[in-house]
């Protein structure tokens, strides 16, 4: 088994990926964005999927997730994601995030995330939490996230 031995503050992957869906309930999310439509008071909800790459010396491998994302009226965007990443290995964990997103160009994303698996190689993934932070690109459906130990 790996150490489990982390600073605070150590770079731990960098995460690239890219958006692939967007479930939309009864507004569009490009309208919304770009202000075309307003978010309407009782809020809107997107479900965003992705798919990309984890790089880092301990953890690397594929992700795959959907972001539950929640706007407010007044501009505040929530994101809650779910999914599972796929190590150089084979090995599967859990992951998962909630944090914010504030549009712009390029728009900012910051999330708080944790990591889940029974596996032995990665258990000590399970003692973490972790800060990702970093900027989507929505005209190229596209985001990078650097992550390190909190």
């Amino acid at each position: 088994m790996a150490s489990t031995t982390m600073q605070v503050g150590e770079f731990l992957y960098e995460e690239t990926f890219q958006i692939t869906g967007v479930g939309e309930y009864g507004l569009s999310m490009p309208d919304v964005l770009s202000g075309k439509t307003p978010v309407p008071p009782q809020g809107a909800r997107f479900d965003v999927a992705v798919k990309g790459q984890l790089a880092g010396a301990r953890l690397g491998g594929t992700i795959v997730a959907t972001d539950y994302v929640a706007m407010r009226a007044d501009g505040n965007t929530r994101v809650h994601v779910h999914g599972e990443i796929t190590t150089r290995e084979g090995d599967r964990i859990s992951f998962f995030a909630d944090g914010v997103f504030a549009p712009g160009a390029p728009a900012q994303l910051r999330e708080n995330v944790t990591l889940t698996t029974a596996c032995s190689r990665y258990a000590w993934v399970n003692q973490l939490q972790i800060w990702a932070t970093g900027t989507v690109d929505l005209a190229k459906g596209e985001a990078t996230l650097r992550a390190y130990t909190a």
